[in-house]
C-alpha cells in the first residue's frame, strides 16, 4: 500500500511503515493538486496543512485511511470520511507536553517582557539601555499567581502540571468533570498528587490572573467582548489550541484599553495569514503555530501514527 505523508512524518514513523511493508511519500502536493494525485495513495497522513474535505474524499474512492499528526481534527470532515468507511485516526496524547511548554514559553515571556524587549533592544539597547531597562521594570512572578485553563483534555492536563510545578494555583474549567488532582512528576521520578479546583467558566475568567485555552473553535469564540469585561485588569492569556477560539477583535481592543497586559498566541483566525494588527501589537507574543514542533513530540506523533496505521490497514 502507498501512503502520502503529505506535511512530512519522522524518520521513525516512516522506518516502521517501511518496515511493515508500506511505501511511504513524503514529498509534499499542494492542496490544489490533492485531488489529482491522491487518488493513487491508499492512505495520507496530514497536520493543521493540508484540509481532506469532502470534494476530496469523493474523489478518492480507493481511499482507506486518513492520519492526523496532532490533536485537532477540524482540517479533515471525519464524520463524512467515515461514513464511506474511511479509518480516521489522530494522536492526542504525543504532543501535549510541547504544546504545554510554549504556554509557558509565551507566559514567562509575557511576565517578563520579553516579547517587547526582544523588538526593541536590538534598536534602542545602544541608546536607551537605561530607558528600556525602566520600561521592563516591573515584572511579575508565575509562583503564587492563579492559573485558568479552560479545557482540561490531555494538553490542559499537561498545562496545569507544570503551572502546578512552578507553585501556581490552578482552577480549570470544562463541560467534563475534572480530576480533583493531577500527579506532578518532579526530577528523579518522583511523583506528587497536588489539587486543581473545577469551577465555572464565569468564576475562572473572574479570578485568573492568567488563563490558557485549550478547546476546540466550535460556533463562537469562548472569549469574545462579554467574557472580556469579566477578567481582572491586567490578566494574560494565551492561546495554543484554535483559531477563533478568543476574538481578536475584542482581544485588540482589550490590550489597547489595558485590561489585557499581554497575549501569547500559537494560532489565528486567517492563518496562514494572521492579520498584521496582532503581529505588530506591542503586547503580544507571537509564535507561528509551532505548539507541536520538537524533535520529541514529532518523534513520539510519528510513531504513534505509525503503529495506528499498521494497526488499522494490516487487519
Amino acid at each position: 500500500m502507498k501512503i502520502l505523508a503529505n506535511d512530512g512524518i519522522d524518520p521513525l514513523g516512516k522506518s516502521l511503515l517501511e518496515k511493515a511493508g508500506f511505501t511511504v511519500d513524503t514529498e509534499h502536493i499542494p492542496q490544489d493538486q490533492l485531488a489529482e494525485k491522491l487518488p493513487a495513495y491508499d492512505a495520507i497522513t496530514v497536520r493543521s496543512a493540508t484540509k481532506v474535505r469532502k470534494e476530496l474524499i469523493d474523489g478518492c474512492p480507493d481511499l482507506k485511511l486518513i492520519g492526523r499528526g496532532g490533536v485537532g481534527m477540524d482540517n479533515i470532515d471525519v464524520a463524512y470520511a467515515r461514513s464511506k468507511g474511511i479509518a480516521v485516526v489522530n494522536t492526542p496524547a504525543a504532543s501535549s507536553l510541547s504544546v504545554a511548554e510554549l504556554v509557558f514559553a509565551h507566559l514567562l515571556s509575557g511576565v517578563r517582557f520579553l516579547y517587547d524587549s526582544q523588538r526593541k533592544m536590538p534598536v534602542e539597547g545602544d541608546t536607551n539601555f537605561g530607558g528600556l531597562k525602566k520600561a521592563y521594570a516591573k515584572g511579575v512572578e508565575l509562583r503564587g499567581k492563579t492559573l485558568g485553563i479552560v479545557g482540561i483534555g490531555r494538553i490542559g492536563r499537561e498545562t496545569a502540571k507544570v503551572g502546578l510545578g512552578l507553585g501556581m494555583d490552578v482552577i480549570v474549567s470544562d463541560l467534563s468533570e475534572a480530576p480533583a488532582s493531577l500527579p506532578v512528576t518532579l526530577s528523579g521520578g518522583i511523583t506528587v498528587d497536588v489539587p486543581i479546583k473545577q469551577v465555572p467558566l464565569e468564576e475562572l475568567l473572574r479570578n485568573s490572573d492568567f488563563i490558557s485555552l485549550h478547546v476546540p473553535f466550535t460556533d463562537k469564540p469562548v472569549i469574545g467582548a462579554a467574557e472580556f469585561e469579566l477578567l481582572k485588569p491586567g490578566v494574560g492569556l494565551v492561546n495554543a489550541a484554535r483559531g477563533g477560539v478568543i476574538d481578536e477583535e475584542a482581544l485588540i481592543a482589550a490590550l489597547n484599553a489595558g485590561k489585557v497586559a499581554f497575549a501569547g498566541l500559537d494560532v489565528f483566525d486567517n492563518e496562514p495569514t494572521p492579520r498584521k494588527e496582532l503581529l505588530t501589537h506591542p503586547k503580544v507574543s507571537l509564535t507561528p503555530h509551532i505548539g507541536a514542533a520538537t524533535g520529541e513530540a514529532q518523534e513520539r506523533i510519528g510513531e504513534e501514527l505509525a503503529n495506528l496505521i499498521i494497526a488499522q490497514l494490516t487487519k
